[in-house]
């Protein structure tokens, strides 16, 4: 009797599983309205409600530098109807920089797919007198500490990337934190703080507008949309990458083909070239591709390297 009540189950299941989704999807985005992250997933949820036949609800939750998201999905049924959105502060940097959190980053999520990559740029005031990565490098080697830049905060993408980039040079720099990019960059191009580290997508208009000199950029090869700009691995630190990147993540215990369809849809939308040109190549993002366990891999080798640069610089938060 058991044995055929279970068979009944595992059959209802698995339609249900054949039906999803069924009902409202939910993505809660760890960042406020309007971040990259934001833009990103809302992006991918329009196209993937007309697929599924349903609402895809996009649900804000900032704050604590992503853990407050990460501890509510967390917590959540997994049940393929509630999905984390975040970018590699909740499982590749956080598990580090934290003493505590509100989830189980080895245990309390299963990765689904990626969704996006946004190379970082070294930019400065077009007034300093640097010219070239090897200026600045130049410069902090001849005065350390005395050179500043600007960051989101401890553990932020920006203050990571800069702590890599002086960590690979041999040299050092003072951070000047700021709540978010578009203060720090405001400030970056009014002359108050020489440089930073920023995404192409936020220092794009102001590049082209004369506001920022872009000096290197963070990614392995030149970006088709700024050929003129050398990266900063070619500029004298060999291997240097500096990347954020977004995804998307379930409760543990979420039916392994429930993720692996919605893997299978965002990777369609990921493709589709009407995206690539209305999106992802106005917004300098471009697609991260591959299958959940890809996705994992990724992600494991990036908490690799962030946890050592983490422990160079002694970065903790309480």
């Amino acid at each position: 009797m058991k044995a055929l009540l279970g068979l009944a189950l595992a059959a209802v299941s698995a339609l249900a599983h054949a039906q999803y989704p069924n009902k409202v999807v939910k993505l809660v985005v760890a960042y406020a309205p309007g971040g990259a992250t934001d833009v990103v997933t809302r992006a991918v949820a329009q196209r993937l409600s007309p697929v599924w036949g349903q609402p895809v609800v996009i649900e804000n939750k900032p704050g604590a530098n992503t853990n407050i998201a990460a501890g509510e999905v967390a917590k959540a049924a997994p049940d393929g109807y509630t999905f984390l959105s975040t970018a590699e502060s909740t499982l590749a940097v956080n598990p580090y920089v934290y003493k505590e959190l509100p989830f189980d980053p080895a245990k309390d999520f299963v990765p689904v797919s990626g969704l996006a990559i946004a190379y970082q740029v070294l930019a400065v005031n077009p007034a300093v007198p640097y010219k070239s990565v090897a200026d600045v490098i130049a410069a902090a080697k001849a005065e350390p500490g005395k050179l500043n830049y600007a960051d989101f905060g401890p553990g932020s993408s920006p203050h990571l990337n800069m702590e890599m980039f002086m960590h690979m040079a041999g040299i050092q720099m003072t951070p000047v934190h700021y709540k978010g990019g578009g203060p720090a960059l405001t400030d970056v191009m009014g002359g108050h703080v020489p440089m930073i580290i920023l995404s192409t997508t936020l220092t794009s208009k102001p590049y082209k507008a004369g506001q920022l000199r872009i000096l290197g950029v963070g990614s392995p090869k030149r970006l088709a949309a700024f050929p003129e700009l050398p990266t900063i691995a070619e500029s004298g630190l060999p291997g240097y990458e500096a990347v954020t990147w977004f995804g998307l993540f379930a409760p543990a215990g979420t039916p392994r083909e429930v993720v692996n369809k919605v893997n299978a849809d965002v990777q369609k939308v990921l493709a589709d070239p009407d995206f690539r040109e209305k999106f992802l190549a106005p917004t300098y993002f471009e697609p991260v591709t591959g299958s959940p366990a890809q996705f994992a891999d990724y992600v494991k080798r990036e908490a690799d390297k962030w946890s050592k640069v983490i422990r160079q610089a002694r970065i903790t938060i309480e």
